[in-house]
């Protein structure tokens, strides 16, 4: 007998796109005709794929190749028309809530940066550092995920995808110490160490009686098709790219947990690295804590060896390491609530928006990772700091694009592995860097054997 994997169905938002303008119903519907409907259409697959571990998006593509959604005009507002959906996104013939929300969520986000950032550049000059970080806070601001007047409490992990089982179970861990100090999270929104602090910190709210607890989740379009929203985010962002991705994280978080992870926690260590070691941001507080089970202890003494060789000792200087330890790393952050707080008194910041922090152009231009922009990142040490953790990030980027995102595994495909070449003690460092998370099984989700998509060269 042929099992049914899909299902067709009508779906009503239940948020603020249940109330709209004529104007704006038909911008939805505009959107959902041009060019922005295969972003929609691969991001909106991804959230009622959630709990997929599948991270090739050319997979979850080709089993869902029939799936198909629109934007339909009632009298009374819109209707998304799905065709062809997972099944398992449905009880019986109605959408599971968490992921109605998620697919309204990816609709609000496509069309407000379509609508609003990408057309009114009077407003939105992303060809400025001001200008961009203009458009992530509007992002932010229509997402409703900026709350005035709450004191410091969110708390950004960033962690890896495919992680070990005791990794996660480390990770659920910290999330309910965080929880039972009334800490919210914020992570990429994926599987792995993106889910587990959520979820411990479900159960640490719930063991308090704070029934307001937030678990924010920000992604992009090129991350979210590969790494579909886990079930317990509540509020979910679909930032335009990944730099604007990167700023959005920064500049809400309280302070950040790096779990152990591949390619794309190492980006996202690099980039915080490079925005504190830049000279304008000297004294602005983001606490900073790499923590991970006594098991796993290589995985940051890799990380650290990395760090301190590519960008000085003063890069060292910029966090904690903790190792297995959750209670530990709880009790620190919660203390430097205290710090943080303070500091954004003192210098009259938001809470919510972390408007001090100077995020340099060069860490904001959206990258392509294509052959041609791989060879020619300047990748020696002759250079300021900062500026080296930028162009790594880039390295790291083109790699994770590489690994599960679809123009990047077409681009592997046809011109083959990315040839990253630089000073030759550096190019050894990285090396045995990406080896070692070869070696620990940290590249790809569920695969036995990883075929490089880089070569290094020295």
């Amino acid at each position: 007998m042929k099992k049914h994997y899909s299902i067709s169905a009508s779906v009503t938002p239940q948020s603020r796109l249940n109330i709209l303008s004529s104007q704006e119903m038909k911008q939805l519907c505009k959107a959902s005709q041009s060019k922005q409907y295969d972003i929609l259409r691969r991001c909106a697959l991804a959230v009622l794929n959630c709990g997929s571990h599948e991270d090739d998006t050319t997979q979850i593509l080709k089993k869902y190749h029939n799936f198909d959604i629109n934007v339909v005009l009632q009298s009374r507002g819109i209707v998304l028309e799905v065709a062809n959906a997972p099944k398992h996104a449905f009880v019986g013939d109605e959408m599971i809530t968490g992921i109605r929300e998620h697919l309204f969520s990816v609709l609000r986000d496509i069309l407000f940066v379509n609508s609003e950032i990408i057309t009114r550049k009077e407003s939105f000059d992303l060809d400025t550092v001001s200008g961009t970080t203009n458009a992530v806070f509007h992002i932010l601001r229509n997402a409703q995920c900026l709350i005035p007047d709450k004191l410091p409490n969110m708390i950004v992990c960033w962690g890896g995808h495919s992680i070990k089982r005791f990794e996660y179970e480390y990770s659920k861990k910290i999330g309910y110490e965080l929880g039972l100090r009334g800490m919210d999270i914020c992570t990429g929104c994926g599987p792995g160490a993106m889910k587990g602090p959520m979820k411990g910190a479900t159960i640490g709210h719930s063991k308090q009686r704070h029934r307001e607890g937030r678990y924010l989740g920000i992604t992009e379009p090129g991350i979210i098709a590969a790494e579909s929203p886990n079930p317990i985010v509540n509020e979910l962002i679909v930032m335009p790219d990944i730099e604007k991705r990167l700023e959005a994280f920064v500049r809400t978080a309280h302070g950040i947990i790096v779990f152990p992870g591949g390619v794309g926690t190492a980006e996202e260590i690099l980039y915080l690295l490079g925005l504190l070691l830049h000279p304008k941001n000297k004294g602005i507080s983001i606490p900073l804590i790499f923590t991970a089970p006594e098991a796993s202890a290589d995985y940051f003494k890799h990380i650290d060896e990395f760090i301190c060789f590519a960008l000085g000792p003063e890069a060292r200087k910029l966090y904690k390491i903790v190792i297995g330890n959750p209670e530990k790393v709880a009790v620190i952050m919660a203390e430097n609530m205290k710090e943080v707080t303070k500091q954004r008194e003192e210098i009259q910041d938001a809470y919510y928006f972390n408007w001090s922090l100077n995020i340099d152009r060069e860490f904001q231009l959206p990258f392509a990772p294509t052959h041609e922009n791989m060879t020619s990142l300047n990748l020696h040490r002759e250079q300021e700091p900062y500026k080296l953790a930028a162009n790594l990030r880039r390295v790291f980027s083109a790699i994770v694009a590489g690994n599960v995102k679809e123009d990047g595994l077409q681009a592997i495909k046809k011109f083959g592995p990315y040839k990253i070449s630089g000073d030759k003690a550096l190019m050894k460092s990285l090396d045995e860097l990406l080896t070692a998370f070869t070696e620990q099984g940290r590249m790809k989700i569920n695969t036995e054997k990883y075929n490089p998509c880089y070569e290094v060269i020295d």
